[in-house]
């Protein structure tokens, strides 16, 4: 589960290797630094140190000697050359104009200068150091850790755990707000009168615009089978009328009839445009904005059965939330992503003895 390269190409430029190679060297003097802190706290633990005076003697007082009775002033040598390190960066930033303050560089790498501190508490935040210089080193384009196991690890469990956390955060929020809405008097009323009455005339307006809006969106693009319909509707109309019935058997009757069945059907098609077109008027957004919002009154009215029913949908619906965040993706995709190594991993069986053309005689491991 590697995240996405953030490479730039090397630096090509002198300056830019020379800080480059300054850099690589810094991380190397840490890591060594590091280890012999690690070292020598093991050192100092009673057990330890004679365990390892048992195993080796000799190397033991060689240490002893020279290391041990030295550490204060070897780490001062470590100590001057990363305080060069964080005054070479701070001029750098100063030249660069990185921040806008020339005093910001020390507030900002303040792991850089407490870890100068040579005292026991101080002397671990020189790992931070490591860390800022590979980050660094990732992005010049140096290094690329999204490939290394350590990354590939860090990323997939730093994953797990900020999955849980937030879930659990979640879950107890959504538990929260359940407690709320579940011991809360009038909720129903107090959602109509503070939120929706106070908003009443907006809704309304927007409400009787969209429908305004779909029926004439509706018609331009089917008004020719609205007429079709409606010509259909006044024919059979027609044909069904007694009356005209007995009109067609009269002599010219079928041409009357025929002649009145038109006239009725474009009538009617001259109605229903004329009707469409009227719903752009003045007059009527004022009736749909009426019954709108005469359809919002009936439907803010509260009684106890309402407001129960509303807090038990709001109930239901955190209850889906909190089932919801509790499902741990994290699984499917751990699962995943082992499926994918374990397919790679197959793809690459051994050639084993005795196939034609290999020239092979390292058996397949069984």
């Amino acid at each position: 589960m590697s995240a996405p390269s953030t490479r730039t190409p090397i630096p090509n430029r002198a300056g830019e290797r020379l800080l480059v190679a300054w850099d690589v060297a810094i991380v190397v003097l840490v890591a060594i630094n590091l280890g012999l802190l690690l070292f020598d706290s093991l050192y100092l633990i009673p057990p330890l140190n004679s365990a390892f005076h048992a195993i080796a003697p000799d190397l033991h007082d060689l240490y002893d000697r020279t290391i041990r009775a030295n550490f204060f002033e070897i780490d001062l040598c470590f100590v001057g050359i990363f305080m060069l390190d964080v005054l070479l960066g701070w001029i750098i930033a100063i030249v660069q104009r990185r921040y806008v303050r020339w005093f910001f560089y020390p507030f900002v790498h303040w792991y850089d200068v407490l870890g100068c501190i040579p005292l026991a508490g101080f002397r671990w935040l020189r790992v931070l150091r490591v860390i800022s210089l590979m980050i660094r080193l990732q992005r010049l384009g140096v290094i690329d850790v999204t490939h290394w196991w350590l990354y590939r690890f860090y990323r997939t469990y730093y994953g797990v755990l900020m999955e849980e956390l937030s879930d659990r955060v979640a879950v107890k929020l959504l538990s929260d707000l359940q407690d709320e809405v579940r011991h809360s008097d009038h909720l129903t009323q107090r959602i109509s009168q503070e939120v929706i009455q106070p908003r009443k005339q907006a809704l309304v307006d927007e409400v009787a615009a969209r429908l305004e809006r779909t029926i004439d969106k509706s018609y331009a693009e089917n008004h020719q089978q609205v007429h079709r319909y409606v010509a259909a509707l006044v024919s059979r109309t027609l044909e069904e009328n007694a009356e005209l019935k007995r009109l067609r058997r009269l002599p010219m009757g079928d041409s009357v009839a025929e002649s009145l069945e038109r006239s009725f059907s474009n009538i009617a098609s001259r109605v229903v445009h004329e009707a469409i077109d009227g719903l752009r008027s003045p007059q009527f957004h004022s009736l749909l904005a009426d019954l709108v919002g005469s359809g919002i009154d009936a439907w803010l009215r509260v009684d106890k059965t309402t407001d129960k029913v509303t807090q038990q949908v709001l109930i239901d619906m955190l209850g889906l939330l909190k089932e919801q965040v509790a499902v741990q993706r994290w699984k499917s995709e751990l699962d995943t992503a082992h499926g994918t190594a374990a397919g790679v991993d197959s793809q690459k069986t051994p050639v084993s003895a005795g196939e034609p053309g290999t020239g092979s005689t390292t058996k397949a491991p069984r």
